[in-house]
């Protein structure tokens, strides 16, 4: 192991708990132990995952949070004593690893909670709003300290809570906590003075205008958090850790309005002068670590951190944070592992926290300490099997059902969560299979391929492995996928699979007899009803290095498009953005902390974005657009990049042993193709 990572690897304590190192799994919703948005029960995939993440060496494990009122079905977690003894009876496997277990607790979401086109019509359908109470009372669950707008829904406002149900919650927290001492679980976290999740929301301003006990003053926009561990304390006992969940800045401007890496602004939620006070206030109430990072569903990519945040983003903040306390501080948030321990051997923060990672790799930790990173399999920072709550202009919650109701899958890792679905079987009849196109989705089918005893062989047209994602992996800021792409290349080495480069096949008739895997991706899609449409510069061909001018035309504002702008940006050089449709990344499966992030920084770095419009012809002076009310706009530029999507490209159909996977199938993203090539290898 690299000497520079031994801080991690130090012993610590919360309270009077001991845990061996510094290295927290942090909660995703998802990993839950007791269930997520289904009936309350021990959950034997959460477990798995918990023991898996416990074997590899982690210190403190935090299973997904746990609404101590269920949103679904409308349960209070303690009344469902079986489960429990089904968690006792887990806890001593738990324990041989070493690792301790803080089970996370969370009063809820309040004006945050994801709300779909579904719970619209069940709110605004008020027959369906009655029917629907049983399982889904949108009303309670929305509730929030004051009347305020829901983060994703215009329909579903909040109301406000009463005293009386607050008082309900901090009862639920104590009695639930005392079922999880007794079960064997070693701490619980609270969620959370975090985020903007409902505690978060008592504590911030511009959400809370109560005028009772609860509002106002410092101490009553804290009081809730603070009788939450009191009561705690009082049932479970003083020794008993508690940690909190804690948010050290809200960076954020106002209702769905963020505040990005750098920008001036006015904080309304939680500023460091208030935080100061709140970390000391908190800890003299008895919490007994703060876990932290920044942010707010108002400014979610500072908790959710997509590829575009700076790594190591929350750190600074929650090192000054850590001076005002005595109590233990974890830092989370795209945190580099050196980094961390360095800031541990200084005494800057006491743990550190990751989340994402542990989905792509489980073992992750292990390979480090091993000295073998480049066997890990990387995060990227997608969200696009984790936590793709997606929204645009016009739309709630954007998001498949499937998806919202299980959370913490992995784009990279199709096993992740699905381990009924997505396993390796051995198989009786090994065979060779021929893969046609060395990108992800060859190499992943070539590799769950070679893991069940079939030999495959890899066709690839050019020069190296990587298809697509090589120009998809090209931008400055995409290190973690040019991480993946590598992991890819050397799993080929390592299970010896046999590749052939430069070798195009124009059709199958010569392997008959032996399936065959077509991965051969897709085609930009060619503008051709514009007048010009040869002068643009399509966008792979950009991404592999054509060269363009000072000011460019991005034609298309999905993800791709707004990337290269942001990319072009960075660059130094001046993108305008047109796009069709009334906002940009209008898609589903991308994450609002990955979305709102690109939106908001064009808008600060004031990048003209032309929506409704559309490109009506390319000249060698710049491009002529007409917006959606019919006039005209003639644009400027040196350069024209088309984003305008792309094509499915099979080689040839899916017949009994020809087998389609990838963007040749459906254009997809990369999740779509690394699942489907997992499939579609075990099918043979």
């Amino acid at each position: 192991m690299d000497q520079r990572l031994q801080p991690l690897f130090t012993p610590w304590k919360i309270g009077n708990c001991e845990i061996k190192n510094r290295v927290v799994l942090t909660s995703m919703g998802g990993t839950n132990l007791l269930g997520w948005m289904e009936i309350n029960h021990f959950d034997k995939a959460g477990a798995k995952f918990i023991m898996e993440v416990a074997k590899n060496n982690v210190g403190l494990v935090l299973p997904g949070c746990q609404p101590v009122y269920n949103p679904m079905f409308g349960q209070w977690l303690y009344k469902n004593e079986k489960m429990y003894k089904d968690l006792a009876a887990w806890m001593p496997e738990f324990h041989k690893t070493g690792a301790k277990l803080f089970v996370q607790l969370t009063a809820g979401f309040g004006r945050s909670f994801t709300i779909s086109h579904l719970m619209e019509m069940l709110y605004t359908n008020k027959a369906l709003r009655t029917v629907s109470k049983p399982f889904m009372d949108l009303d309670k669950i929305t509730a929030a300290p004051s009347a305020s707008p829901n983060r994703w829904s215009d329909k579903v406002p909040s109301r406000e809570m009463t005293v009386a149900e607050i008082q309900e919650f901090i009862t639920a927290f104590g009695k639930t906590a005392k079922l999880l001492k007794d079960a064997g679980v070693d701490g619980v976290e609270i969620h959370a003075v975090h985020e903007g999740y409902l505690l978060d929301q008592f504590t911030l301003k511009y959400v809370n205008k109560r005028t009772d006990e609860y509002g106002g003053s410092f101490e009553n926009r804290y009081r809730f958090a603070v009788e939450i561990v009191k009561e705690i304390k009082r049932v479970c006992g003083q020794d008993f850790p508690v940690s909190l969940r804690y948010s050290v800045e809200s960076k954020t401007k106002g209702f769905r309005q963020g505040a990005l890496p750098g920008e001036e602004y006015v904080e309304v939620g939680r500023d460091m002068e208030e935080s100061q006070k709140a970390a000391k206030y908190l800890q003299d109430a008895g919490y007994d670590m703060l876990n932290c990072d920044n942010g707010t569903y108002d400014a979610w990519y500072w908790a959710h951190p997509p590829i575009y945040m700076p790594e190591n983003c929350n750190l600074d903040d929650v090192a000054h944070i850590r001076k005002f306390v005595d109590i233990p501080v974890v830092c989370a948030g795209r945190l580099d592992p050196r980094v961390a321990a360095d800031a541990i051997a200084e005494g800057r923060i006491d743990g550190a926290g990751f989340a994402r990672p542990f989905l792509a790799d489980q073992a992750w930790v292990t390979k480090l300490m091993e000295g073998k990173e480049e066997d890990i399999r990387p995060c990227i920072l997608c969200h696009n099997g984790c936590f793709n709550m997606c929204h645009y202009e016009g739309v709630p919650n954007d998001q498949e059902l499937m998806d919202s109701l299980h959370l913490a899958r992995c784009a990279v890792n199709a096993e992740t969560m699905q381990w009924g679905k997505h396993k390796i079987v051995p198989t009786t009849n090994p065979k060779t299979v021929h893969i046609i196109g060395g990108g992800i989705g060859g190499m992943e089918a070539a590799r769950v391929l070679k893991l069940r005893g079939h030999e495959p062989i890899i066709h690839e047209k050019s020069d190296k492995l990587g298809g697509t994602f090589i120009p998809a992996s090209a931008e400055s800021y995409k290190g973690k996928l040019r991480e993946l792409l590598a992991w890819y290349r050397k799993q080929m080495a390592d299970l010896q699979i046999e590749v052939h480069l430069n070798e195009e096949i124009k059709d199958t008739a010569s392997f008959a007899g032996s399936p065959v895997i077509v991965a051969t991706g897709a085609v930009a899609r060619v503008l051709k009803n514009v007048e010009g449409h040869e002068k643009m510069i399509e966008a792979c061909d950009y991404l592999n290095g054509a060269p363009v001018g000072d000011t460019v035309a991005v034609i298309g504002g999905g993800l791709t498009g707004c990337e290269i702008a942001y990319e072009l940006a960075l660059q130094g050089k001046k993108p305008v953005i047109v796009e069709m449709k009334n906002d940009l990344i209008a898609q589903t499966g991308i994450c609002l902390a990955n979305s709102s992030y690109l939106r908001e920084w064009f808008a600060l770095h004031e990048v003209p974005v032309h929506l409704e419009t559309t490109l009506q012809s390319v000249n060698d002076k710049g491009i002529v657009c007409m917006d959606k009310a019919g006039n005209t706009i003639e644009v400027a530029c040196d350069s024209v990049i088309s984003s305008a999507g792309y094509i499915a490209n099979p080689l040839t159909k899916a017949s009994k042993d020809v087998y389609l996977v990838g963007d040749c199938q459906q254009v997809g993203n990369l999740r779509t193709v690394v699942w489907r090539a997992y499939e579609v290898a075990m099918k043979i």
